[in-house]
């Protein structure tokens, strides 16, 4: 649907017409038109929308367009919305929205809706227990099949899944049955006889992350969440596990790029914000660039006796950190999937030596013929910058695959170890080992 049609219609004022093309819009691309309209064009078209489809186009929109809209409904219009939305769901936007927004949101729900909210809203910010949704699906083991879909019927359109159902015994999960094993039965029967009693569940206190990771590799709708007594006590669906990747991955790119992680679109954040994410470690960085100074003051006497050497460290320098951040980036990427654990650290040095020989070759002959060429066929000098290439390109990928594994050990993000810290340490590394190389090959005093 094209914005410029919509814009025609609201212009125009043909409602009708207008209500009945968002009707078969998707509440995703409804989001996205309106991020391109003014706030009261915006607004005026949400009031068109349909309660369950107004609740979704809410749940989507970008915190500072939903603080817009919240201003601009009024008190009865903001309790339909609320009263679509799961309890999860406004968890999330009460989150984002300033204080005196939530109060308002809060004065907009029932007061079983609060209760729940409180409930989720006590969980650590990183936990299961903080994403989870209350409203789920259970049944008793000695139901007949007929009467569990008779249940799905009646309470199913206020679930936000009803494909797994849950079968629990004075609150204890004992079981879960699909609906495609519900509706292949015959309808007398029991639930104890088509349940699987093996079920993936987490607890409250998991790490969301861990847990999104179990619904992606096992391809779950959603996973049972139990709490410290075994009760079962709510689910994650696989769109907020879909959610929590994305944020992780965000995180990641944030943090391998040197930037602080921040929650709000690029655009959604000032020139200040920007600055102050990214000044902390470019600040950092930049003091412990330091020590490679200090390290090539400590030489000056080797350069001053062979200028030459001098052209040569920013493209050592330059390879090492482009090869140590190549291997980091693999590892972190093996590391997220699960492919690659700490117990396998000396198989992926094993195999990053293997591959750094063969690549440090490949460049040091293609180097050394270069520098023989346009160096007066020196040979010594293609000699030193053709092994010292070999050397810091091993201890790069050495490095660059050490340390995130490491750093995933000690509990820390393996992100923190990626380019801009590798680079660093790669760089006095480099220095070390370039200038050691020269000086003992051409007799030079450092």
């Amino acid at each position: 649907m094209k914005k410029e049609t919509i814009l025609e219609l609201l212009e125009r004022r043909k409602f009708k017409d207008l209500k009945e093309k968002l009707e078969s819009m998707h509440p995703v691309d409804i989001v996205e038109m309106l991020e391109d309209f003014g706030t009261r064009q915006a607004i005026l078209i949400f009031r068109l929308l349909a309660k369950e489809e107004a609740a979704e186009v809410f749940t989507d929109m970008n915190s500072d367009m939903r603080e817009d809209l919240i201003n601009a409904l009024t008190d009865s219009e903001l309790e339909e919305v609320m009263g679509e939305m799961y309890v999860d769901d406004t968890v999330d936007v009460l989150e984002e929205m300033p204080a005196n927004v939530v109060d308002r949101l809060l004065m907009a729900t029932d007061e079983d809706t609060r209760k729940k909210i409180n409930v989720l809203l006590q969980y650590p910010e990183d936990s299961a227990g903080s994403i989870m949704n209350v409203d789920y699906v259970s049944l008793r083991r000695e139901m007949t099949v007929a009467d569990a879909i008779l249940k799905i019927r009646q309470v199913g359109i206020n679930k936000e899944t009803i494909y797994t159902c849950y079968v629990t015994e004075k609150r204890k999960l004992i079981g879960a049955v699909d609906v495609k094993d519900l509706l292949t039965a015959g309808e007398s029967w029991l639930i104890e006889e088509i349940m699987d009693e093996n079920v993936l569940l987490a607890t409250t206190l998991d790490d969301q992350e861990d847990v999104a990771k179990t619904i992606k590799k096992y391809g779950l709708v959603a996973i049972p969440i139990i709490d410290h007594e075994n009760c079962l006590v709510g689910i994650v669906t696989y769109d907020d596990a879909m959610l929590v990747l994305q944020d992780e991955a965000t995180e990641d790119i944030s943090i391998m790029a040197g930037v602080s992680p921040n929650e709000d679109s690029y655009f959604g954040t000032s020139v200040l914000q920007h600055a102050k994410h990214r000044s902390l470690w470019l600040m950092l960085l930049m003091l412990s660039a330091t020590v490679t100074g200090e390290l090539l003051g400590h030489y000056e006497k080797a350069m001053a006796a062979m200028p030459v050497l001098i052209t040569f460290i920013p493209m050592l320098m330059g390879t090492g950190g482009n090869c140590g951040s190549q291997s980091s980036t693999l590892i972190i990427r093996g590391l997220a999937v699960g492919e690659i654990q700490f117990k396998d650290i000396f198989r992926v040095i094993f195999k990053e030596v293997r591959v750094a020989l063969a690549v440090s070759f490949l460049l040091a002959v293609v180097n050394g013929i270069r520098i023989y060429i346009m160096y007066d066929q020196d040979i010594m000098l293609s000699a030193a910058i053709g092994i010292t290439m070999m050397a810091v390109v091993v201890i790069a990928k050495s490095v660059g695959c050490t340390l995130p594994l490491v750093a995933k050990k000690l509990g820390l993000d393996p992100a923190i170890m990626a380019a801009p810290l590798i680079s660093t340490i790669l760089d006095t590394c480099t220095i070390l080992v370039y200038f050691n190389i020269v000086t003992t090959i051409f007799h030079l005093r450092s």
